[in-house]
Formats: C-alpha cells, structure tokens, sequence
C-alpha cells in the first residue's frame, strides 16, 4: 500500500576525502518529500508551465549550477528582467506544502574524525533517511511504501548505492523503517520534476553553511520547507550537518 508520498534525492559536491575541493568542501545530501497528490496536480503542472513560458518547451532539464550562471539554455537570464521573472515562477513552486530534509557533510572535519575509509555519502544517506522516517512517522505515513528516486550515476555507483541503501534498511533500529521505504533509480534521460527540484535544493544548503552571512536567495525559500524545532532552528531537525 502506497503512504500517499514519494521522495527524491539529489546531491551537491563530491564525495571524495582524497581531493577536496577548496571552495565548496562540502558534501550535502538533500531529500524532497512530496505528497504524490500534490505533486501530480500541482507541482509538475508549475513546472511544466515555467518551461513552457520561458523556452517554448518542456525538454530543458532545471540544474542549478546552469541557472546561477545563465549557462545555455539558460542564458534567456542575462536579462534582469526575465531573471527576476523566473525567479519569483521557482519561488512560487516552493511555496508548494512538500518537505525537505537534508545532510551536509563538512568534508575537512569528517576526514580528520573517520578517515578515509567512511564514505561520506554512506553517512549522508542513513542519517537523511532517518530524517524523512521521521517525517513520514508524524504524518500518519510510515509502514507503507514511499518509493525514494535516486538520479543514475552508472551501474556500479547505482549498485553501490543499493546496496548501501540495503545495509542500512539491514541494521536499522528505527521500528518501521525497513517496511517503508523502496528503492529506485531514475536514469538521468528522465527529466524528473522531482530531481530537478531536489537539484535546486542541495547546493544552496551547502554554500548557506559555507558563507551563511552571504544573501542566498535560494536558501531563504527553501528553508521554510524544512522541519524546525520548537524554537524555529532547522538544524537536527530538517538539516543534520556533520561532524
């Protein structure tokens, strides 16, 4: 039986400890919990209609990294007003009642306290996952299916992968956990709605945390999708960041 939800997943930096890159040395796993209802009526119909209005077609995959430099096809943004525009039609998405959660791994410090032998994607994962349990739990949603999309990155990563996600449905102790969650890869021919909203997600995660005094824009309108303990801090709740 479906729990009415379904999740995707995507990633901001490498997670790689033998060259870590001086500028972003950050690994940030982000997870877009969407009622399937809400998905289907109204998230993948926005947007669909913003490709539409803005390149004439629905065949252009939204990435982040292409959008903060106007790369083509998104170089229709050189113009300020045309950006504004668009911004505030992805603004508008996000505004949309799905959830977020998020793991960000701080890739210096993780070295120094593991080693090299603990993949940072590995503990990114166990701990997101037991972030959006917990979230389905609170919504009446756990101990049904909620199917979680990873974007492919080639057949040994995604078997990797797999099999990660498998030991960690194996040792958990989370009671329900295991019976909740199914496994799926999508293939990067796609053009998932969900992939590229989670794209959006990750790395303003990453560069908030890295420069947090910096305006970030994509980070304001993202974390108020994020779980809050009482006292309104994301952090522990929607965002776990390790060490």
């Amino acid at each position: 039986m479906s729990s009415g939800y379904i999740v995707y997943v995507d990633e901001s930096g490498d997670h790689s400890l033998t060259k870590i890159n001086p500028d972003y040395p950050m690994f940030v796993l982000a997870f877009c919990i969407f009622p399937i209802d809400l998905y289907v009526d109204r998230i993948v119909p926005l947007v669909q209609r913003i490709k539409f209005d803005f390149f004439n077609h629905d065949m252009v995959v939204l990435h982040e990294r292409e959008l903060r430099q106007a790369a083509p096809p998104f170089d229709v943004l050189l113009n300020a007003s045309v950006r504004a525009n668009f911004m505030d039609r992805i603004d508008a998405v996000f505004q949309e009642r799905f959830g977020i959660v998020a793991t960000a791994i701080r890739k210096h410090e993780f070295l120094r306290r593991t080693g090299e032998a603990v993949s940072p994607y590995d503990v990114a994962l166990e701990y997101g996952l037991e972030r959006v349990f917990l979230q389905l739990q609170q919504r009446g949603a756990a101990r049904r299916e909620t199917v979680v999309v990873f974007e492919s990155r080639g057949k040994k990563e995604d078997r990797e992968l797999q099999d990660e996600f498998d030991r960690i449905m194996d040792r958990t102790r989370m009671r329900g956990m295991a019976e909740s969650f199914r496994f799926q890869i999508a293939s990067k021919q796609a053009n998932s709605t969900g992939l590229q909203i989670a794209d959006l997600v990750a790395r303003p995660i990453g560069t908030h945390l890295l420069k947090p005094e910096q305006p970030n824009r994509a980070w304001e309108r993202l974390v108020d999708r994020m779980p809050k303990s009482r006292d309104g801090s994301v952090h522990g709740w929607g965002l776990k960041v390790y060490p």
